[in-house]
């Protein structure tokens, strides 16, 4: 592979809501390029880019995927991303990896929560970005309402720069209003033609728009435009370019990923007006081991500085971690220092990746994108450079898991190669992530979805020849009092010999929520001997562990030992412990035990039309509305509810939003349980204590 200056790069990161049609934009890029002798499609299962085993079959982009090309001798790197939130996580490293943003909005659906959810990651890392309006081909399509929601959702700063011709079946071609120049396809391939004259108001509507956005970073731009003066298309280009780096213009072009009509003239846009490594601003960072802030310019021959934004695990080839060049280079062979571990590693081979092909190269240099394998202690989000001026670089920040299940093995003993291969898996996903919980002692898996947790067990299956059977998590439920309550608790036992002899009395005392546990002496006169005053603790702490009610923890409890006695000869710390485990459960009897649940805040983001459904179910869920915003075209709607409603959720959302809804959980508190929720789990825990004492 040839080498390029960082002047003839561009790197585009392809992002939106599922089935938008960004990889099928992806392909027709590439096949413009010349890098397929036919168009990939992601419906036949032809995609050089969606070519894992669950893309294939399930039709939907799972995975970051790689993809490159040459364009007006410039190296262009495609970096196609999933639309589904389940896999939001590689949005996220794509985000890190890529100067540009390129939006791809379906022309049937508009601005949708994909839409919103990807925009608003961009925001946050201040990525310059152009928005595609794909599938105009499509019966109901218009684009001048697509290019309004787009302006009402994300503000007039996006601006058409390629408008369509013709609409629905007769969408043909493109009018470039940078050259005020116009093109017709046949076949995929275009051709100059005259700009239609029925299109000039719309033209010079638009262009006005354009010039309008542009002239918030050049202003002799509008003062030409209001004097009448003719603007050059080199002008009108350099403004564009200008305003697309500081944020004051988004490009918007018209086209047809299936048909090919506006692909190529997304390429020359890339290449003749959007930003390169070099137009990017300097990198916050900081000095390996401390928090002193450098930064990290985009050069071509300053000290390298490496960012590993994704790993990916690959049958034969082990680990293979997915780098962005930001300064500098890298070499086969070279010795560079991980900035994140602060240990030195070892470059072997390195490559530029189209889907799964890999073709190696000596070097990486400054803004480039390729992938390293056979690193030993590199991973996702560390920071390769060189030892002489040492960087790192802020690691990816993933979203955190919002759902949960536990698996169960189908082979007895199979629990090793289990935790392998979840391991294994997490190291390539950071959005998942697996532990054993010891209180409800069941091996729980963590992803963003149903669908997400769907893909990673059959992938546990594929790689790693282990079955497993999801099955709903218990609950983490726990107990509690609600009154105050004093009782004894003695212990006596003679069997010849020396004897067993403990006697105290306790007082509980229930405690604000989330307290925990306090334990207080208030024995006087050496009534219970000192010594013995831990084993009592020790005694009601081990009770409490394994519950009273229905055997859960217990919470938020004061216990008070405030009087007892012992005996010289037979009084022990295990009787006094069994004493203390006695006398509590005495207490609890007339305590007021309750059950308490676990709560969690529920942030749903769905289409104002949606908004009813979901805050009917919601309630029917047993949850509280918190509150509503709103969020572009979007709700957000803030809620509670008990973890135990929440199982299976997504899938309920996605069938009431038709999948255009997504949510967030995280734990908030626990609340008593309703009397009549609360008899139905005690019940189900006695039935299941009397089953395994049989």
């Amino acid at each position: 592979m040839k080498e390029y200056s960082a002047e003839k790069l561009r790197n585009l990161g392809f992002f939106g809501h599922a089935s938008s049609g960004k990889t099928s934009l992806c392909e027709a890029l590439l096949f413009a390029m010349k890098q397929n002798t036919r168009l990939g499609s992601v419906a036949e299962g032809t995609s050089l880019l969606d070519y894992d085993e669950d893309e294939v079959s399930r039709k939907i982009s799972i995975n970051l995927s790689l993809g490159y090309g040459e364009w007006k001798e410039t190296l262009v790197t495609l970096v196609d991303t999933p639309g589904y939130a389940d896999f939001f996580g590689s949005v996220v490293s794509g985000v890190r990896a890529v100067d540009n943003g390129i939006v791809v909005v379906d022309a049937s659906s508009g601005v949708e929560v994909g839409t919103e959810m990807v925009w608003r990651r961009l925001d946050e890392a201040r990525l310059p970005r152009a928005v595609f309006v794909n599938k105009l081909a499509k019966e109901h399509t218009a684009f001048d309402t697509t290019a309004e929601d787009l302006r009402k959702a994300f503000g007039t700063r996006v601006t058409p720069v390629f408008l369509p011709i013709g609409k629905e079946a007769g969408f043909n071609g493109v009018v470039d209003l940078l050259s005020d120049k116009a093109y017709a396809y046949t076949n995929g391939i275009r051709k100059e033609i005259p700009v239609p004259a029925d299109m000039a108001d719309a033209i010079s509507q638009w262009k006005e728009k354009l010039i309008e956005a542009a002239a918030e970073v050049d202003e002799a731009l509008m003062e030409k435009f209001i004097e009448g003066g003719t603007i050059a298309p080199d002008e009108m280009r350099a403004a564009v370019r200008k305003g697309i780096k500081a944020g004051v213009v988004y490009p918007l072009v018209a086209g047809d990923a299936l048909t090919q009509v506006g692909v190529d003239v997304l390429l020359d846009l890339a290449v003749d007006v959007l930003p390169g490594p070099l137009d990017m601003p300097a990198l916050a960072a900081t000095k390996p081991g401390t928090n002193d802030a450098i930064e990290v310019k985009p050069e071509e021959d300053g000290p390298g500085c490496v960012l590993v934004f994704k790993t990916i695990s690959e049958a034969h080839v082990g680990d293979m971690n997915l780098v962005r060049v930001f300064r500098g280079r890298l070499e086969a062979g070279a010795v560079v220092m991980n900035a994140s571990t602060e240990r030195d590693e070892k470059v072997n081979q390195m490559y530029v990746v189209k889907g799964k092909e890999r073709v190696e190269v000596n070097r990486l240099t400054a803004g480039m994108i390729g992938a390293l394998v056979k690193l030993k202690e590199t991973h996702t989000g560390d920071t390769l450079c060189d030892k002489r001026q040492p960087a790192r670089l802020p690691p990816v920040s993933f979203p955190r898991p919002s759902i949960s299940v536990a698996i169960v093995p189908h082979t007895k003993g199979d629990e090793e190669r289990v935790s392998h291969g979840l391991a294994r898996l997490r190291e390539e996903d950071p959005t998942f992530s697996y532990e054993f919980n010891a209180e409800i002692a069941q091996q729980l898996i963590n992803g963003m979805g149903e669908l997400h947790l769907d893909v990673l067990v059959a992938r546990l299956k594929r790689r790693f020849d282990v079955t497993v059977d999801l099955v709903k998590p218990r609950i983490p439920y726990r107990e509690t009092i609600t009154k105050k309550a004093e009782a004894q608790g003695r212990h006596k036992k003679q069997t010849g010999g020396r004897g067993q002899f403990g006697d105290c009395w306790l007082r509980l005392e229930p405690v604000p929520r989330g307290t925990g546990f306090e334990f207080v002496s208030e024995i006087k006169g050496g009534s219970i001997p000192t010594k013995f005053i831990p084993p009592i603790e020790k005694g009601i702490g081990e009770t409490m562990q394994k519950g009273v009610l229905a055997g859960y923890h217990m919470m938020d409890i004061r216990a008070v030992v405030f009087d007892g006695s012992y005996h010289d000869v037979d009084s022990s710390d295990i009787a006094f412990k069994l004493a203390g485990s006695l006398a509590f459960r005495n207490c609890c009897e007339k305590a007021g035990l309750v059950l308490l649940e676990p709560i969690v805040n529920v942030e749903v983001t769905v289409p104002d039309q949606f908004t009813g459904d979901v805050m009917g179910d919601l309630n029917a869920r047993r949850g509280r509305i918190m509150g509503m915003e709103a969020q572009g075209n979007l709700q957000v709607i803030k809620a509670q509810a008990p973890q135990a409603e929440m199982y299976k959720y997504s899938n309920s959302l996605r069938s009431m939003t038709q999948g255009r809804g997504f949510f967030t959980t995280d734990f908030s508190h626990y609340e008593e349980t309703p009397r009549e929720v609360a008899q139905k789990v005690i019940d189900e825990a006695k039935r299941e204590k009397e089953a395994a004492q049989k």
